[in-house]
């Protein structure tokens, strides 16, 4: 199932009709505690998400249904715009049932582009390009130029540079594969990925200048990595954000693992705890769950932020409170 019909005009919402909704859905974000720089207030406030999100899929009862700006009924018109508007994350490409492109969840994306700590005059490689909404953000805080975008599939970047074209912005959108970068626009101020890694890709701290943020889901959560430079070469180091994350897994990475390990054994309060379960996935295969849970309470059953990863020299590690301390272990391959 396509994003959109091939060469069908961008959606068409009463536009006074469209600005209350945007309204709405900013009080929403700042009522949740987001977007406190103005700077990031007016990009959401001015960059229109129903630009990006022609056409959209939510789960019916004979499996996934579409919702388009131009469907006919207007009852099925006002779902859309409703939908386009509402804090959630919405699925726009899906492939043999799996679903492979999304929007994210607006009060989430405001949470990355303002945790991104962006300053005039940096450059921004974006890893995922979606429908284009989050490049057309950056590019409305840093200017087109500044930005440039990678996602795998043409499929993908083609829509979103008409997407984007629509809503008046042009950024670099790259069709290829995102754990490889984009070297010959390198090196970047800030990396940013709206896809779930496996690990972190070493190309990305190497196209990277020193001091330079990079932030990407892993293992249900946002990592906040530092580059330095050192005599071996960039180095990447950080906490993860307090948050939960989930979003598409990156393609062209080596496979997330598959799935959480069994469970049995495990009380059923501490097998669905978020927290517990956010170090099963930075654990998977590395850990035992019986011995994560031992850890876990040991430790006084840890936040998100308290864990963090290292890349350098060849080989990343994640590990809790201190990089260097006792509790360490390897994270996944190499992406890529």
């Amino acid at each position: 199932m396509g994003e959109e019909q091939s060469g069908a005009a961008a959606p068409g919402p009463a536009p006074a009709e469209a600005d209350a909704a945007r309204r709405a859905l900013l009080r929403e974000i700042v009522a949740r505690g987001g977007l406190s720089d103005p700077a990031w207030y007016a990009a959401f406030a001015d960059v229109p998400r129903h630009l990006f999100v022609p056409a959209y899929f939510v789960h019916g009862v004979r499996g996934y249904e579409r919702l388009w700006g131009e469907d006919p009924d207007p009852g099925r018109r006002a779902r859309w715009l409703r939908g386009v508007y509402a804090d959630g994350a919405l699925a726009t490409r899906i492939r043999d049932g799996e679903l492979v492109s999304s929007s994210s969840q607006p009060s989430l994306m405001a949470l990355m582009l303002e945790a991104l700590d962006v300053r005039d005059g940096h450059t921004v490689l974006e890893i995922g390009t979606g429908p284009g909404y989050n490049a057309a953000l950056l590019s409305h805080r840093l200017g087109e130029a500044a930005v440039t975008s990678v996602d795998l599939d043409p499929e993908i970047t083609e829509p979103a540079r008409r997407h984007l074209a629509a809503a008046g912005y042009r950024p670099t959108v790259i069709t290829g594969d995102g754990a490889r970068g984009c070297p010959r626009r390198a090196p970047y101020d800030r990396i940013i990925a709206t896809c779930t890694l496996p690990s972190v890709p070493p190309a990305w701290p190497e196209q990277c200048r020193p001091g330079a943020l990079v932030l990407a889901p892993l293992a249900t959560g946002l990592i906040a990595l530092r580059v330095r430079a050192t005599a071996q070469g960039p180095c990447a180091e950080g906490h993860f954000l307090p948050t939960p994350a989930y979003f598409v897994p990156l393609r062209g990475a080596l496979p997330l693992p598959a799935g959480l390990p069994h469970l049995g054994g495990l009380p059923r309060r501490v097998a669905g705890n978020d927290l517990f379960r956010f170090l099963l996935s930075l654990t998977a295969g590395v850990l035992d769950p019986h011995e994560a849970l031992s850890l876990w309470e040991q430790e006084g059953r840890p936040r998100r932020e308290r864990y963090g990863i290292t890349v350098g020299q060849g080989r990343q590690w994640a590990w809790l409170d201190d990089p260097r301390g006792p509790y360490t272990w390897p994270l996944g391959g190499p992406a890529g």
